[in-house]
């Protein structure tokens, strides 16, 4: 399996990694690629994905997910992994020390300038998946109070003060780009007494269950699908871009600029639902990740149906 130990080293990683498939190391090899990820489905789902298309088209790929975000992006610029999928709000704040940008352009056009020219990492096309911070409800209880976006939920909450309760991690509870910068934009407010604090993995039961009215959460998480659970439009465009792009080294581009061309129907073809849905097949429906990779590939005619 590819789903690896984070603590072991990168070389063994990429030893135990090795997909089936693809060339075969031969002279007919479009070229030896190692595709990196992060340790939680949708990055699997996303490497596997790369690695199965690349391989359709002749190359040999090797995979190294089951990461750290610092730890990827780390063997990234070390070259020891030659690309993978990367969010531009994590790039920004966490590796590129900028604050974070909402607009989904701006934060793409911003990161791919800086990356490359601090680290020679191109960014490729980015994917209208966004995977950013939400606040959601209740498909059930949305319907009922009327409420579609966070500029309704706050008329809500002004008109019914201390009526509903929210449950948060304490990061996003207390951060400038969470649930107080979002209060102070849209211009209302749910009281210390009705912010619930727990892990992050919980706030989407203790919504399902009907313990709190609104939680925050992660918004291509399959749970939201599981639970019949509705992300609130994001109106006021508040919350950070997490667009996702494959990040890949500049020299790998200098030796395979065929790869730029290439990889641009993958992001083409994925978007925040879709994305979700993906991530319900794997978490939900228990399948294979190759499985609902190839399946993904072949409905858009990325690869031959098997």
């Amino acid at each position: 399996m590819k789903k690896m130990t984070a603590g072991l080293s990168i070389l063994s990683l990429m030893a135990l990694a090795a997909c089936g498939g693809g060339g075969d190391g031969g002279e007919e090899s479009a070229g030896d690629l190692v595709v990196g990820g992060k340790n939680f489905t949708e990055q699997f789902v996303l490497a596997t994905i790369t690695s199965i298309y690349l391989q359709e088209n002749g190359y040999n790929v090797e995979e190294a997910t089951n990461m750290g975000s610092e730890v990827v992006r780390d063997a990234l610029v070390n070259e020891q992994v030659d690309l993978y999928w990367e969010y531009t709000g994590t790039a920004l704040v966490n590796y590129l020390g900028e604050d974070p940008v909402s607009d989904g352009d701006e934060a793409f056009d911003l990161v791919k300038e800086l990356d490359y020219e601090q680290n020679g990492i191109t960014w490729l096309d980015r994917a209208e998946v966004d995977n950013t911070y939400t606040l959601m409800m209740r498909q059930e209880a949305a319907d009922e109070m009327g409420i579609e976006s966070i500029s309704d939920l706050a008329d809500y909450v002004n008109a019914n003060p201390g009526e509903l309760s929210f449950a948060s991690n304490a990061e996003f509870a207390s951060r400038s780009d969470g649930l107080p910068g979002a209060e102070e934009a849209y211009g209302f407010e749910f009281g210390s007494g009705n912010v619930n604090r727990m892990d992050s993995g919980l706030t989407y039961q203790a919504l399902r269950d009907g313990n709190v009215d609104v939680s925050m959460g992660f918004s291509t998480d399959s749970r939201i699908v599981a639970f019949d659970l509705v992300n609130l439009e994001d109106d006021k465009g508040f919350f950070p871009a997490y667009n996702a792009a494959i990040s890949i080294r500049d020299e790998i581009l200098e030796e395979h600029p065929e790869l730029e061309e290439l990889l641009a129907p993958l992001a083409q073809n994925l978007d925040t639902q879709t994305m979700t849905e993906l991530n319900y097949e794997v978490d939900i429906e228990q399948r294979n990740e190759s499985e609902v990779a190839r399946e993904w590939l072949a409905e858009h005619g990325l690869i031959d149906e098997e």
